[in-house]
């Protein structure tokens, strides 16, 4: 569609339903131009301290997490288009790079979010996960994981605090043994509740190849490891996104 008739048509709706910009604030649109510019996945690496493999499309902060908070606790579904090509990335990049010789491998990958309580459920009325990997396409996840026990809240627990409250939070469902599973998420914060869902896929047989999140905060985790240059063509060809160098 041509770029001025997409705007006409957007200004349009914006005269029936106004909304504000989720990044800014700024009116007329759900996330406006100069904000979408930070949308432009950027993946990075990073590893759990069992060894797992995270790999993050943003950085959490500023444009990007006022974003994302209002996707999540502020009912803004309307920016879950604009998120899910960015987690879309994240998910090609980690599978291209876990399966780098091997197609075969890469298609035996299957997705697994991680459990949404309850309460936040009935909250919010949507799963901001699953919801990601409908927009981007990505059908539905394995649904492996289940939450079996209450634990404190995490805020303001330090990364250490984090990850003793979560231990034995999670349990696998169903027969896993064998099949390769990559975790998906929305943030990357300690790393405590990803670590969590490792161990409880791994105590049912699976075999978790990495992890994929939309965004990372840097503040509570560390350097990034160097990326390989992820192609158009790998990244097209995985998740048949249009393709964009990550």
């Amino acid at each position: 569609m041509d770029h001025r008739l997409l705007a006409a048509l957007l200004d349009a709706v914006a005269v029936l339903a106004p909304v504000t910009c989720s990044g800014c604030g700024s009116a007329d649109r759900a996330i406006c131009a100069d904000c979408r510019r930070c949308f432009l996945p950027s993946v990075d690496e990073r590893t759990l301290d069992d060894g797992t493999r995270v790999f993050a499309a943003l950085r959490y902060e500023s444009t990007v997490r006022n974003a994302i908070l209002g996707y999540k606790e502020s009912g803004r579904t309307d920016v879950a288009a604009a998120l899910a090509i960015p987690f879309a990335a994240a998910v090609a990049a980690a599978v291209v790079a876990v399966s780098p010789c091997s197609s075969a491998e890469a298609a035996r990958i299957e997705l697994v979010a991680l459990p949404t309580g309850r309460a936040a459920y009935r909250r919010r009325g949507y799963d901001p996960v699953r919801l990601l990997l409908r927009r981007a396409g990505l059908g539905r996840d394995l649904g492996a994981l289940r939450s079996v026990s209450r634990h404190a809240e995490q805020k303001g627990l330090d990364r250490e605090e984090r990850a003793r409250n979560l231990v034995g939070s999670m349990t696998a469902v169903g027969d896993l043994r064998g099949r390769s599973l990559l975790l998906v998420d929305d943030v990357l914060t300690s790393g405590a509740t990803l670590t969590e869902a490792v161990r409880a896929l791994r105590s049912g047989g699976a075999v978790v190849v990495g992890a994929a999140t939309l965004a990372f905060t840097p503040k509570l985790y560390g350097a990034s490891a160097d990326l390989p240059a992820f192609s158009h063509t790998l990244l097209s060809e995985t998740l048949g996104i249009p393709s964009r160098r990550v």
